[in-house]
């Protein structure tokens, strides 16, 4: 396929596609599947060989979150039967922690529900960090705790987060469908607040939710835009008690498709396969690996994922490998602007997110 030729063309020299290009990629064909998926594999062993990185999610605090995101089990009014509870203690969560890093991971997300943190809940959050750093040598922190105010993101630097999380999630234009106590706005602005402070800037989306392929092509080139080194990928898992239970819309074949538009469109980025991998690809998660270059071991938020020895054989069996410590996810020129970023907020600690 021409289409096929130039995206690779365009991938591996880090060029932006067409809106159309990235439309095309969403309406090719079953038949066409598999091009694709080999198309977006060269582009992904171009900047990222056979690595798969593999991330651990410590939820740091759980429900009671007062916004209203449709998708979320942790929502105002949420019926969803789920855990409920209140900070862990640094030791606690450095323990949880501990047990992803055993397992492999390179990468320990810290995630807490809510609008987004107090001044007090970074210092809770800081020693967080502290704890799991003087425990697991080498090992990335990444938060995720909301929207972020003024200096946080810098405290949250100088505690020794290597990245901040926060998803756009979709499209500006449909933003308002899925959540009305915050807008778009809020979430790019706490996404340029991070890298602004010299944090490794991650930031995806959520497919599934009802959306379009334009709307879906208008997040990803939204974050093309805002250019964060980690662009996770979730797939709604539509949960009883929230609004969008009833949103069972997705194939494997549609998700593979999304990947590969995510990674054309994101070349050299760590695009990370996250929630929902095992409800909607199914068997086919294996071929999601010569798209994404990163996974989730273990368990999501609020709930179960696959188990992480059955992570582990997979990779292997698929021939890829797990990315060991002493290997830098990103490619060079990334890794030095993630230099450059965090010169430019005073600090000059090492690149290691």
């Amino acid at each position: 396929m021409d289409l096929l030729n130039t995206l690779v063309d365009k991938g591996l020299r880090r060029e932006l596609p067409t809106r159309e290009e990235a439309l095309a990629v969403l309406a090719t064909s079953d038949d066409e599947l598999l091009d694709v998926v080999a198309a977006a594999g060269k582009v992904r062993r171009q900047w990222f060989g056979r690595r798969v990185k593999l991330n651990y999610l410590v939820n740091l605090k759980s429900g009671l979150c007062p916004e209203d995101c449709s998708y979320c089990s942790q929502r105002l009014g949420s019926k969803a039967e789920i855990l409920k509870y209140t900070w862990l203690k640094p030791d606690e969560a450095s323990q949880v922690a501990a047990a992803g890093v055993a397992g492999g991971a390179k990468r320990v997300c810290l995630v807490a529900s809510g609008r987004g943190p107090t001044d007090r809940d970074v210092d809770r959050v800081s020693q967080t960090i502290e704890a799991i750093k003087e425990q697991n040598e080498g090992v990335e922190v990444c938060a995720c705790l909301g929207l972020l105010s003024g200096g946080q993101a810098e405290r949250l630097r100088a505690a020794g987060a290597d990245a901040y999380n926060h998803n756009l999630n979709t499209s500006e234009a449909t933003y308002a469908d899925i959540c009305t106590t915050h807008d778009f706005s809020d979430r790019v602005e706490t996404v340029q607040q991070a890298q602004a402070a010299g944090l490794s800037a991650c930031s995806g989306l959520i497919a599934g939710m009802g959306e379009s392929d334009a709307d879906l092509v208008d997040v990803v080139f939204a974050l093309r835009d805002l250019d964060p080194d980690s662009v996770p990928v979730n797939f709604l898992i539509p949960m009883e008690g929230t609004p969008l239970a009833e949103q069972w819309n997705l194939t494997p074949q549609r998700c593979l498709r999304i990947l590969a538009m995510v990674r054309f469109v994101c070349p050299d980025a760590e695009v990370r396969l996250a929630g929902g991998r095992e409800v909607h690809l199914r068997s086919l998660q294996p071929l999601a690996l010569h798209l994404v270059n990163s996974i989730f071991l273990g368990d999501y938020l609020t709930s179960e994922g696959q188990a992480g020895r059955a992570d582990l054989d997979m990779i292997a069996d698929a021939g890829f490998e797990v990315e060991g410590a002493d290997t830098t996810t990103l490619p060079d020129h990334r890794t030095d602007l993630v230099s450059v970023r965090r010169r430019g907020a005073g600090t000059d600690l090492a690149p290691n997110a």
